[in-house]
């Protein structure tokens, strides 16, 4: 019975996002005719192009017609390229999950054990540092951080790679078989290779990661807080246990869950919101193609990576739900 639940709000929140990128392409001030024919186009042209687009169907019709399209990977030619719109995703996209995969190793691995931390000395000095330096990772916009990182890091001290994914020495020597360059420099046997794609990922990703760590790491303290004010901690001290014995032992079990919910959704989010990292980075994603796009006035472009972006956040999201709640009986049974 949930199952089915969970499926039909999957499938109703899959036709809301249809709708609502339909509504986009029809709300947009551009004319997705002139887009395609140019603005010296006759009126013949113009005219057949607009009956083949289907845009003098009703609104009902060219919604279903939309619908079917997106549903079977029809999303059309793309004006900006001259390339079908599901072939540049499939080119741009893995370079965003590149760098969004990245930027949640990096806010896993710093703002997990952060969270604990500030949850196990809470009040304290090194509590009120980490929070300090997690709100900065949440608060600082990323575009500003990206710019002063480049003129830091790069330009300054050259400690990274610039602009891009990588030198051209290496863009047309390595191999593009997954289409994500630190598998690809890898694969292709080449060190030096390797080294230039992580000089290149190191800043985007860093920067991108600390915004993910700065999320983690206080969703992480403010969960287990709350865990530790529960019944059976008050019992668990009772019974004589040390503070750390019943953080590890019982609150963080139990804060699991919601943990591994906000990493899922921290995750999407940096799938979603890459675009200012991408922009300044010149990193080839599926944020900068959209941008691309948008200013090129390629509307079905837009919303084939808006939709495409939008199901991954869908179901990163019923992923990390679906974790969360087969995490949490286990937990609670522990307590």
């Amino acid at each position: 019975m949930k199952a089915g639940l969970r499926l039909l709000s999957l499938i109703a929140a899959l036709a809301g996002l249809l709708f609502v990128t339909f509504a986009l392409g029809r709300l947009l001030p551009v004319d997705p005719v002139l887009a395609v024919v140019g603005d010296r186009a006759p009126p013949d042209v113009y005219q057949h192009m607009f009956h083949q687009m289907h845009l003098d169907r009703p609104v009902a019709v060219q919604f279903g017609l939309f619908a079917w399209a997106m549903l079977h990977g029809d999303f059309g030619q793309s004006s900006s390229t001259g390339q079908p719109i599901l072939t540049d995703i499939a080119r741009f996209f893995p370079a965003t999950l590149e760098l969004a995969t990245f930027a949640i190793f990096l806010g896993v691995v710093l703002g997990l054990p952060t969270g604990v931390f500030c949850a196990r000395y809470a009040g304290r000095l090194g509590d009120h540092l980490a929070r300090i330096i997690s709100l900065l990772g949440l608060s600082v916009p990323v575009f500003w951080l990206s710019l002063v990182g480049l003129l830091v890091f790069y330009a300054r001290l050259g400690w990274v790679g610039g602009p891009g994914r990588l030198d051209i020495a290496f863009q047309y020597s390595v191999p593009n078989v997954t289409g994500i360059d630190l598998i690809d420099t890898a694969l292709s046997g080449d060190p030096a290779a390797f080294r230039d794609a992580i000089s290149h990922l190191l800043l985007p990703g860093s920067i991108l990661g600390l915004v993910a760590f700065g999320y983690i790491a206080r969703m992480t303290r403010g969960f287990l807080l709350w865990q530790m004010g529960r019944d059976y901690v008050v019992v668990a001290r009772l019974k004589g246990l040390s503070e750390a014995a019943i953080l590890w032992r019982h609150a963080l079990p139990c804060a699991i869950g919601p943990v591994i919910s906000v990493i899922f959704w921290t995750y999407a989010y940096l799938l979603e919101g890459a675009v200012l990292t991408e922009t300044v980075f010149a990193w080839p994603g599926i944020g900068l193609y959209m941008t691309q796009s948008l200013f090129a006035g390629d509307i079905p472009a837009v919303l084939a990576g808006t939709l495409v972006i939008g199901v991954a956040f869908m179901l990163l999201n019923r992923c990390g739900d679906l974790l969360q709640g087969a995490l949490e009986p286990n937990a609670q049974g522990k307590t």
